[in-house]
């Protein structure tokens, strides 16, 4: 904390100078000119402290470990990752099969299981599925429940798929 105090740098927005918000949090003297944004202020503390009562890195782990089952899942079904090494527990991207359309499975996600998974941006819109299992959200149940969605959405739209197949594959890795 002492190397915050002591820091010159400006930061050009009040989210992130820590400084300020010590500030804010600290004294009496309020020093920004606008409504702080406490709700979020609140949100990181609260965020800070589950993430101290988990420890980081069980947390990590926990990220590993439910990206590890959705992949097999993913792959069980006979669909590929993107890309294909290097990636991020947390965020998981799936290329989207050939003649099937994004925006169709995205949306029967929504639509029928109440499940929102991203689309690819710029030059992988519409090629990518974005699947978060971030923070609270990286659960195994989650996982499970993603995967029987998405294998009924595919099926829907025509794709091969056997139902149970992308389930079983992760719950292997899960046990």
């Amino acid at each position: 904390m002492e190397k915050i105090r002591n820091r010159k740098t400006k930061v050009q927005s009040w989210y992130f100078d820590l400084s300020l918000i010590e500030k804010y949090w600290l004294e009496s003297n309020r020093v920004y000119h606008h409504t702080a944004p406490i709700i979020l202020i609140y949100a990181l503390r609260e965020a800070l402290r589950l993430l101290y009562e988990e420890e980081l890195a069980t947390r990590w782990e926990r990220h590993k470990r439910n990206s590890a089952a959705l992949i097999s899942g993913i792959e069980a079904l006979g669909l590929r990752m993107h890309p294909e090494k290097d990636r991020c527990p947390a965020l998981n991207a799936v290329s989207v099969p050939e003649n099937i359309q994004d925006i169709n499975v995205r949306r029967t996600l929504l639509q029928e299981f109440n499940i929102t998974i991203g689309g690819g941006f710029g030059a992988l819109k519409g090629k990518v599925w974005r699947i978060g299992l971030m923070g609270i959200n990286s659960t195994e149940r989650n996982v499970i429940l993603v995967l029987e969605a998405l294998e009924r959405a595919l099926k829907k739209e025509g794709y091969p798929v056997k139902i149970g197949e992308g389930v079983s594959a992760a719950m292997e890795k899960l046990s």
